[in-house]
């Protein structure tokens, strides 16, 4: 009587996992409908380019992962300690095919990523300049606890915990960080992370292709305030960021030495504040700060 009441699973053992892949896809189908997930739904170049290589990554590498576990389910299942009719041939030898295919297919899988993945990875460095026949604009980024400090060089402005730029342009995010621990910044619908840290300036390039209102935050947990360490990326037209730029120059609170050694002390979940006469030397005399100090390790050293 047992054996005609046979389940699916052990009648079709490798249509389980099959199953259980499906019902997993359409699960994750299910919760994701409608909601907006920011690397899957880019919105400037690099982080275009960025969500292709990620799917087609994800699906070179699932073209082994599942045929894998099938085989393992399959295997497990069929040399199961209650399946008397399988005769243990752990002592026979392998066949030669089997075993060439078992490291063949890994290997070339991993060939075929790193063919992919290397040029890629030199033609989307954050360093590398993106091609346009617009000058690039300039951002200088400086990460203080807890909250993101953005300087206009060029406009001689300054922000807090928000940025707007233009829509296809070039942006140049030069990213350092004071008095803070090492941060990441990050806007995943343009680009990917970059770190900032005291003493060195790390450089992004992206450019926004469609216009809205992009969410930027640290990617890298960096103490008490990390959860509001946020900040809004406003992609418009130029006429509207230039508009922008002359009403944030009229703003009565401007960026100077006092100001900023108000901005140094800690605090968190800011609002965004937005500064004018914002002049290079501020981000320059910080950067120059660190560079003294490790001049003098260097002394102490020797």
């Amino acid at each position: 009587m047992v054996s005609r009441k046979k389940t699916i699973s052990s009648r079709f053992p490798a249509l389980f996992p099959i199953i259980i892949f499906l019902s997993l896809g359409l699960l994750m189908a299910a919760l994701l409908k409608g909601t907006n997930v920011a690397l899957f739904n880019p919105k400037g170049i690099i982080a275009a380019e960025q969500h292709k290589l990620m799917l087609g990554a994800v699906m070179l590498m699932l073209v082994i992962a599942i045929p894998t576990m099938i085989a393992f389910y399959y295997t497990a299942w069929k040399y199961r300690d209650s399946n008397k009719k399988v005769v243990n041939t752990s002592h026979a030898h392998h066949n030669k095919i089997t075993v060439f295919g078992i490291w063949a297919l890994p290997i070339i899988t991993l060939v075929f990523l790193v063919s992919i993945m290397w040029p890629a990875a030199h033609r989307l460095a954050p360093q590398k300049s993106l091609e346009s026949d617009k000058k690039p604009l300039t951002i200088q980024v400086v990460a203080l606890r807890w909250k993101w400090l953005f300087i206009y060089p060029e406009q001689q402005i300054a922000t807090v915990n928000f940025i707007q730029i233009p829509v296809d342009t070039p942006v140049q995010f030069d990213i350092s960080a004071d008095e803070m621990p090492m941060s990441s910044f990050w806007i995943p619908q343009l680009a990917g992370q970059l770190y900032s840290m005291t003493g060195h300036v790390n450089r992004l390039n992206i450019m926004a292709e469609t216009p809205g209102d992009y969410a930027g935050s640290s990617a890298e947990i960096n103490g008490t305030g990390f959860a509001g360490m946020k900040f809004t990326t406003r992609a418009s037209s130029v006429d509207d960021f230039d508009t922008w730029v002359q009403k944030t120059k009229t703003s009565s609170y401007m960026l100077d030495s006092t100001e900023y050694k108000k901005l140094l002390v800690p605090s968190e979940y800011n609002k965004a504040a937005f500064f004018s006469q914002a002049g290079p030397e501020i981000y320059d005399t910080m950067i120059a700060k660190y560079e003294g100090e490790r001049g003098q390790e260097h002394m102490e050293h020797e």
